[in-house]
Parts: C-alpha cells; structure tokens; sequence
C-alpha cells in the first residue's frame, strides 16, 4: 500500500497531511495533518511521521536560484507518495515552465531527498497543472520576499 503526503498552499498557510487530496481541499488541523487516512501502511505511523518531516526539511535545502525562498515555502511541491518499500515520489512544479533552471531542479530534488535516512529511491515529477501561482506561497516566503 502506499501513503501519499500532500502538501497544500493556501494564502496563509502550507498544511502537510497524510491523505491524497486536491491542492484547493480544506486544510488539516492544528498540528497540519488531515484526520483522514490514504489506507494502511506497511509501515509504522512514527516512521511515516518521521519520514514525512525529514523530506519536508530536505526539501526545505533547495531553492530557486533566482528567489530568496526555498522551494516548499514558495509552493512549488504539490505532493509526496511514500510506498511501503521507501520509494519516494515527488510531484512538483516551477514558478514558470521556462524557468532557467527548470533542467536542473528536478535533479537538486532529488538529491536532497535521497540524503533522508531511510528513503531507498526518488523519483520527481514535473507537472505545471495546477499552474503555481503566489497564492501557494506560505507566510514564511512571502516575508522573505516582502510581500505583505
């Protein structure tokens, strides 16, 4: 079985949950995470938990080279599938599909991915549907970028 964490922006907030949901579904609780469940995992809900905020952290390393925010504040990851073997998939996307670094980045993903103790492979998928747009942007980025 496989857990799938998506990772929702919305004007005020980016919210991780455990259930495959669409990007303009209602948010999680408190703590970010949805009561909703993708199904039963082979693997035990605190490594899930663990996996989970190590991806984001490493995720968190890598940035657009061009904008002083790393790629999870400003959006640009729709979704993260975790398989019960640790096979990790990331679907993401770009601020503009003619990003200058648009060969590159998926690659710097994936890197920071694989360093996550546990993760056996990455795989990062580009999409540009949804298109990204600055509503996807958590606080934390607009603040880097003095958007308020």
């Amino acid at each position: 079985m496989e857990d799938t964490i998506s990772e929702l922006r919305a004007p005020e907030a980016g919210v991780l949950t455990d259930a495959a949901v669409a990007p303009d579904a209602p948010q999680g609780g408190k703590d970010g995470r949805s009561a909703e469940s993708a199904g039963t995992s082979a693997l035990p809900p605190e490594e899930l938990d663990r996996l989970a905020a190590d991806i984001v952290a490493a995720l968190k390393t890598v940035y657009d080279p061009e904008i002083p925010a790393d790629i999870y504040e400003l959006g640009l990851i729709y979704k993260v599938d975790i398989d019960d073997n640790r096979d990790i998939t990331v679907e993401m996307t770009l601020t503009a599909p003619g990003c200058p670094v648009a060969g590159e980045m998926p690659g710097w993903v994936e890197a920071a991915v694989s360093t996550v103790q546990g993760v056996n492979s990455v795989t990062v998928n580009m999409t540009f549907d949804p298109p990204w747009d600055q509503s996807r942007m958590s606080d934390e980025a607009r603040l880097a970028l003095n958007m308020f």
